[in-house]
């Protein structure tokens, strides 16, 4: 399984990769996207939302089941990746390359309470 060293990890299964402008990208594990199977929906979140950590803000859905995707941090959504809203296997493809949400946290001191990968890997061992 493709674990990044380089990205901070929820126990709920998002990965997060911090901007050099302070920003949080924000998507599903590889290992998430393989438990579901093939993604055929995705509802992403509202730029301007305004979201507390741990809250459901996205959905994805498999031929399998449909499952919440929650924020990692709270903060205010920046943007949403509609480009794959439209191709939702993207996220199967490149778990890692097909970002869902970009946020801006209101506290950056919740940032480094994520997952790195190795605790990550122990969550789902």
């Amino acid at each position: 399984m493709n674990l990044p060293a380089d990205l901070r990890y929820t126990a709920s299964h998002e990965w997060i990769r911090s901007e050099a402008d302070g920003t949080l990208t924000v998507g599903i594990t590889d290992h998430a996207q393989a438990a579901l199977g093939d993604l055929v929906f995705l509802e992403l979140p509202k730029a301007g939302r305004k979201v507390k950590a741990g809250e459901a803000i996205a959905v994805v859905e498999s031929v399998k089941a449909a499952s919440d995707v929650y924020a990692p941090v709270s903060g205010e959504v920046l943007a949403a990746n509609d480009a794959i809203t439209g191709m939702p296997e993207s996220v199967n493809q490149d778990a890692y390359g097909a970002w869902l949400f970009r946020i801006r946290p209101s506290d950056a001191a919740e940032v480094a309470k994520l997952l790195d990968a190795a605790a990550y890997q122990a969550t789902i061992a």
